[in-house]
């Protein structure tokens, strides 16, 4: 008996160790990133990377005890007018997330959010992952206009939209509360005609890099 359960115990291991190996479904994918949907099992990657103080800065957010994260990435699965995954190199490393929200079909609109690893910026992961998913805005959903907001002095944030053709339409003045200051927010939009002029290939003609 002492065997059976030893065996059993060491079968149920094995098999855990196999499903965390697995790769992600990738269900999208761009110049060297994919995306795949955000799972409840991602919460605690979120939570680390919602903890950086760069992050909770630049962002605007704070951080959020494990549950609540949790909680969150469980309320927003079910919520139709949004999709978010979760970024990944093209060996399955997890470096971001990125999401569209608000997503109104009649006419055309939705927002855009990326939050990156801290040990991963600055190597064009973050335009890589915002080309992708305004590809999918545009070339796969009849979205006319994605819209990202961002604090007027997060400058990593405006240079990714840039580099994207997101273009700066106005600034809502002391708009977000943030560590008991005032803080102006830019509107940055980019217009499916403007993302149709875009020198760039789209996200289906990139090569599949494997990882």
């Amino acid at each position: 008996m002492t065997e059976k359960v030893a065996e059993d115990a060491g079968e149920q291991e094995s098999r855990a160790t196999e499903d965390a190996e697995a790769p992600r479904e990738v269900c999208w994918r761009g110049r060297g990133i994919a995306f795949a949907a955000l799972d409840v099992d991602d919460a605690e990657q979120i939570h680390a990377w919602r903890s950086d103080p760069v992050a909770a800065y630049e962002i605007g957010m704070w951080p959020r005890a494990l549950s609540g994260v949790r909680e969150r990435i469980e309320r927003d699965r079910d919520d139709n007018d949004r999709d978010d995954f979760l970024v990944l190199l093209p060996d399955g490393t997890p470096i971001g997330h990125i999401a569209l929200i608000d997503q109104d079909l009649v006419d055309g609109t939705a927002e855009i959010m990326l939050m990156t690893d801290p040990g991963r910026r600055g190597r064009g992961h973050g335009t890589d992952a915002v080309n992708a998913l305004v590809d999918l805005a545009f070339g796969e959903l009849p979205m006319h206009r994605v819209q990202a907001v961002t604090h007027t002095t997060n400058t990593a944030a405006l240079a990714v939209l840039a580099k994207a053709g997101f273009v700066q339409e106005g600034v809502r003045r002391s708009a977000c509360l943030h560590r008991g200051r005032r803080h102006d927010v830019a509107v940055l939009a980019l217009l499916r005609d403007e993302w149709a002029a875009l020198p760039r290939p789209r996200s289906w003609d990139e090569p599949v890099v494997a990882g």
